[in-house]
């Protein structure tokens, strides 16, 4: 298996002194992924839970749907300059009677770390085929809950604290139960990873749950929790406009800059009591899942929050 973390000296520059010390990085290596021998994507990501991340990217791209879908999923052979299996190429071979991947959901070309939408044929190739739809997902969830979220992620990321370089996509239950976590130099690998490990464990439909991630939140990552069934997207940083519009077209809570005891509510806000009363929000518009009329007071993000 990879290495999650590697080793290198640095030149420590601190107080008007230098010292030249060790220093430990996050691992970022590629992953080519196959499908029934044939080349699908490579992304670029952190060594550990890459079985995870192959079930996790497949079912949020609508390949398949249960763990019974995939027959095998074993790594090919390939060696480095130093005769080394790399463990860089993984091969998935799909149940008998389950379709290869579409077209469209094939890769131009490798997908980084930061963007794993980069290099698809088309923004239309990542509009939503769920199974799981989270539009009528009953789950409710007190402020001070979402609240507790980000410090119990933070504590359950063991490779962050001697690297400082890795994203983080936890699953938790509507009381705060932490379920799993995952860490990845690319926050959608860290999502696959965690909802590939649902899936392994008979988890998918992820109903009652809140996928909290340790960045900003994107078109991506709303897509890829919208196709496992999850009804609230939590993260500490800004959602982008894309992300906003497709959580409210699929029925998602979608919360971002949740910090302290603040957070934005962008939409679903009928999931999020604010108030020992339970009265989490005002009525649901029937076509679009945005409240009718005024949004609950919530805490404003200040500047300084953005």
């Amino acid at each position: 298996m990879g290495r999650v973390t590697v080793r290198r000296q640095v030149l420590r520059i601190s107080g008007g002194t230098a010292r030249v010390r060790p220093d430990a990085l996050a691992a970022e290596e590629p992953l080519e992924q196959r499908v029934n021998g044939r080349a699908l994507a490579v992304t670029m990501r952190t060594p550990g839970s890459d079985v995870e991340l192959a079930h996790g990217f497949l079912l949020t791209e609508g390949v398949i749907a249960h763990r019974e879908d995939v027959a095998i999923a074993r790594y090919c052979d390939g060696v480095d300059d130093q005769g080394r299996n790399t463990y860089n190429v993984l091969d998935i071979a799909l149940a008998d009677g389950v379709a290869p991947p579409e077209t469209g959901v094939e890769r131009n070309f490798y997908t980084t770390s930061s963007c794993g939408v980069c290099g698809k044929a088309a923004l239309d190739a990542v509009r939503l085929r769920t199974r799981h739809s989270p539009a009528d997902d009953a789950l409710r969830i007190s402020a001070d809950t979402l609240s507790a979220l980000p410090p119990a992620l933070r504590a359950a990321q063991r490779v962050f604290d001697s690297t400082g370089g890795l994203h983080a996509a936890g699953l938790f239950t509507a009381d705060g139960t932490l379920l799993a976590v995952r860490e990845d130099v690319g926050r959608h690998n860290a999502v696959d990873k965690v909802i590939g490990w649902a899936l392994l464990a008979d988890r998918v439909p992820l109903s009652g749950c809140v996928l909290m991630v340790s960045g900003r939140a994107s078109f991506e990552l709303v897509q890829k929790a919208a196709m496992a069934g999850i009804p609230l997207l939590a993260a500490v940083s800004a959602p982008s406009s894309l992300a906003v519009d497709l959580a409210d077209e699929q029925g998602m809570t979608l919360v971002g800059f949740l910090r302290g005891d603040s957070m934005n509510v962008y939409t679903g806000r009928e999931r999020v009591i604010v108030d020992s009363a339970e009265s989490p929000a005002q009525p649901v518009n029937a076509t679009h899942g945005t409240p009718a009329a005024a949004p609950v007071a919530l805490s404003p993000a200040t500047p300084s929050s953005r």
